[in-house]
C-alpha cells in the first residue's frame, strides 16, 4: 500500500516540478515572507503546511494542533478556535533565518481540489450562508456591479449574490473589490514553483493521503485525519454533480474563461478539463 502512494506522490511532483520549469521563469526568486504567509508551522514534527481554503484546510489544523500538543483530540477543536485562536504560528512570522532553516529541514506539504470544485464550494460557503464579512465586504459591490435594477434592499445588505455575477466579478480584470484566499490560485498562495513541497495531497483522495502523510512523519498511531464536514454539517459536500448544477447557469464562454483562470492549477495538479 505505502509502495503505491510513494508512486503517485513522486508522479505528482514531478508534473508539478515539469509545469513550473516549463511555464516559470521565477524559479531563481528568492523567497519573501509574502511567498510563506500561509504556511502554518508545527515545529515539534516539523511540519510546514500551506493552507489551500476548502481542500480540508481546517481539519488540517486541528492535525497540527493535537501534533503540536495544543488539544488531545481533533474532537474537542471548535472552528472559531482553529480560524481565530491563532494557536499555530505562520512561516512569516518568523526572521529570514528561521523561515530558511525550517524550509530546507521541515516536511512541506499542501493539500488542493479540483478548481471548479474548490470554487463552487467556496461559493456556496461565503454567499449562500448569512455572512458579516462576504456580504457587506464583497456582495454589495458584486451586486451594485453586475445585476441590472438590483433593489435597495439586495444593495444595502449585499446578501443574495448569484453565481454567474460572482463568476463575473472573478474574471473582471477590474473587479470592483480584491481577491480573496477562498477562491485564489493555489498557485498563488503556496507559490510551488518557488517552493519546493515534500507532500502534494488531494482532497478527492484525503483519507489515504492524510493518513499516509501522517505515517511518513511519524505522527501517533492513534491520530488519524478527521472525517467530519466543519461548516453547514448538515449540508452535502460539494461534488461533481453539484459544480456541474452551477455550472450549467453559465454561458460556454464563461465556463471556458473560468478553466482558462484556474488553467495553471488545473495542469500542475493533474487535473483533467472539466
Amino acid at each position: 500500500k505505502w509502495k503505491n502512494l510513494y508512486q503517485i506522490q513522486g508522479e505528482r511532483k514531478r508534473i508539478m516540478r515539469e509545469t513550473c520549469s516549463k511555464y516559470k521563469s521565477n524559479n531563481r526568486r528568492i523567497i519573501t515572507p509574502y511567498h510563506v504567509s500561509r504556511i502554518f508551522v508545527e515545529d515539534k514534527y516539523r511540519v510546514l503546511y500551506c493552507e489551500v481554503p476548502k481542500a480540508g484546510c481546517s481539519n488540517w489544523k486541528r492535525v497540527l494542533m493535537v501534533l503540536n500538543g495544543l488539544a488531545s483530540s481533533t474532537k474537542d477543536i471548535q472552528h472559531n478556535t482553529v480560524h481565530y485562536g491563532n494557536y499555530l504560528k505562520r512561516l512569516d512570522g518568523f526572521d529570514h533565518k528561521g523561515i530558511y532553516h525550517r524550509l530546507n529541514t521541515y516536511t512541506k506539504m499542501l493539500f488542493i481540489r479540483e478548481p471548479f470544485e474548490k470554487l463552487v464550494s467556496a461559493f456556496r460557503d461565503k454567499f449562500e450562508h448569512p455572512n458579516n464579512y462576504y456580504h457587506p465586504v464583497f456582495g454589495k459591490a458584486i451586486i451594485s456591479r453586475y445585476r441590472v435594477n438590483a433593489t435597495k434592499e439586495a444593495l444595502r445588505t449585499g446578501s443574495g449574490v448569484k453565481f454567474k455575477e460572482f463568476i463575473q466579478y472573478l474574471l473582471d480584470v477590474h473587479r470592483p473589490v480584491g481577491m480573496d484566499i477562498h477562491w485564489d490560485h493555489v498557485n498563488r498562495l503556496c507559490s510551488p514553483c518557488l517552493i519546493d513541497y515534500d507532500f502534494v495531497g488531494k482532497f478527492e483522495s484525503m483519507e489515504e493521503d492524510a493518513n499516509f502523510f501522517l505515517h511518513l512523519i511519524g505522527a501517533p498511531k492513534n491520530l488519524t485525519f478527521p472525517k467530519f464536514k466543519d461548516r453547514h454539517s448538515n449540508e452535502e459536500r460539494t461534488t461533481t454533480k453539484i459544480t456541474q448544477r452551477y455550472f450549467a447557469q453559465l454561458s460556454p464562454s464563461q465556463r471556458q474563461q473560468s478553466y482558462d483562470f484556474y488553467y495553471m492549477d488545473y495542469l500542475m495538479f493533474n487535473y483533467s478539463k472539466p
